[in-house]
Order: structure tokens, then sequence, then C-alpha cells
């Protein structure tokens, strides 16, 4: 959201400072996505917030937004619930980008942290209880992709607690954002078990030497201290992490200015057991040396050797 300056040489000035422009914030996605939790933060910002709006009445939203003294930043959900009346929504968009600033934020996430969600909260997918939770998710997703293609923001929230969540919607729209404030995913994964799909840079570690075939350390990780010696006495790891670590160094800077707020990289050996783990978790302590905040996962490294 920009902030007007006031320059202080013209405090003496008899011009009084313009009221900040309306904004109106639409929040829209994937049934267990995140929405309600994203409504959350901008009401606490001190956006007035609607959930559920008829999609007939937001333009009146709008223009209520637009015209109200008292109302100047708003943010309103609109999805699933809305039924067949969601395929009049791109026109409407179109129509109150016109006369207001408004800005779509497109949430999803992984099908299996989805059905994750609904089977921890126990609740119904909007579309019925006909089918199952991962069909519904399937035919919402065919349902929302016009929309998607509107986005000003997607975020896949399939990585984020709610506590990081509310962080980025915080520092995307409150503007407070500087080098530290991307969010930065590792992942170790094993290519026998396929590409993880919400990668932004993947890394082949299988050149290095694979622990696998040693027999003591088969059925361990490389978070193992023994593993983790045994890849690291190569030069080539070494010399692998030094210049990986130096190259992502170099390019979150260039990916914040180019407004990304969370990147993923993922490091892949054959399994996801050792090699991948071990070199993950080096990757993720030196990117939080450099002052990054940044998570680690291992995707595979609990599934059968």
């Amino acid at each position: 959201m920009a902030r007007k300056v006031t320059d202080k040489r013209l405090a003496k000035s008899e011009t009084k400072p313009a009221a900040p422009s309306a904004e109106l914030v639409i929040i829209t996605g994937l049934s267990g996505s995140g929405k309600g939790s994203v409504l959350k933060v901008f009401e606490d910002l001190g956006y007035y917030s609607v959930d559920n709006l008829p999609i007939g009445l937001i333009p009146k939203f709008a223009e209520l937004t637009r015209d109200s003294a008292s109302i100047r930043f708003a943010a309103l959900v609109v999805d699933i619930r809305e039924g067949q009346g969601l395929k009049r929504f791109p026109e409407i968009y179109a129509r109150i980008r016109l006369e207001i600033p408004t800005r779509l934020i497109f949430l999803e996430a992984d099908d299996d942290t989805i059905v994750r969600r609904f089977s921890e909260t126990r609740r119904p997918h909007p579309l019925g209880t006909s089918q199952s939770i991962s069909t519904s998710v399937h035919q919402e997703r065919g349902m929302l992709a016009p929309i998607r293609k509107l986005a000003d923001l997607t975020i896949n929230t399939s990585k984020f607690t709610v506590h990081e969540l509310r962080d980025f919607i915080r520092d995307k729209f409150v503007g407070k954002r500087d080098e530290s404030k991307i969010m930065v995913y590792v992942t170790s994964f094993g290519y026998r078990h396929g590409l993880p799909a919400d990668s932004d840079l993947v890394f082949d570690v299988r050149f290095l030497p694979n622990p696998n075939y040693i027999p003591r350390f088969k059925k361990l990780t490389g978070r193992h201290p023994g593993v983790a010696r045994y890849i690291r006495s190569f030069p080539q790891t070494i010399e692998f992490i030094e210049r990986i670590s130096e190259l992502l160094i170099y390019l979150l800077p260039h990916y914040i200015r180019e407004g990304k707020s969370y990147l993923t990289i993922a490091f892949g050996c054959t399994g996801g057991h050792h090699r991948s783990v071990m070199i993950a978790d080096q990757i993720r302590t030196n990117l939080a040396d450099a002052g990054y905040r940044a998570k680690v996962t291992h995707r595979d490294a609990t599934k059968p050797v």
C-alpha cells in the first residue's frame, strides 16, 4: 500500500494534503488455502473486510469504498461458494478496476495439503460430500482457472504456517520489505519419487558419492553425523556447497527486486535420504548466516529405502 510522504519544508503551506486513495483487495482461490486467515490479516491492517460477498454486490461495494469518507481500504473474499455466478467475476472485475484501484490475490495449495487440512478440520468441501475431497479439489481448480489468470499475486500456502502467511501479507501490503524478508524454503527430495512441483530452483546432487552403498549408512539419513561426515569428506562436496551458496546469495536480491517474496530451492539425489538431505541442511544454514529467513524440509527422507 503506497504511503504519501510530505516534505517538512511544506509544513507551513496552506494546502491540505490529499486524502489517501481508496483501495480494494479481492481474495479468492481454492477452498482450504487460507482465504479466511488472509482476510483476518487485512482486517487487522484496518481494511473493512467482508467474507463471501454475493458477486452481484461487488460493484456496489467497490463504489462504496471509492466514495465513502470512512471506508478507504476494503478487502473481500469471493470463491467457489458463489456457485455458477462465479463465471461473471472476470467481467465484473474488469469493470471495477476502472473505477477503483483493485488488487486480486489468488491463494492455492498442493492437493495433499488441502486434503490434509480438510481432514484435520473435518469440514465438508463446498462442492459437497457426494465425491472425494481430491475430486472436489481437482474440479475446483478447473472452475477457478480463468480467475487465477487475472491475479496480481498468486500464493501457494502449502509451506506457510499461519504466522508466516500473516507476515508475508503484512510485508507485501504494508511495504516494509528488505532483503531479510524473503522466505526461502530449502527442500531435499529423491528423483525416484519425482520432482517437487513447487520448486523454483532444482539442483541435482547425484554426482556426489552415494552413502547408500555403505551398509552401516543405508538406513540412516544425511542428518546422521557419520553420514554427513562421509559426504563432506569429498572435496567436490565442499566446493559444491560453497559455489551454490555464493550463487544463491547473489541471486536472492535480484529475485526480491523483481517482487519475489518466497523462493523454493530443491536438492535431489536418488532416494532423497542421504546426499540431498545433508546438502539441504547446510545450504539452509548458510542462507540463515547470510541474514535470510530460511526453512528446510525433507520430502522423502522417511520413505522406505
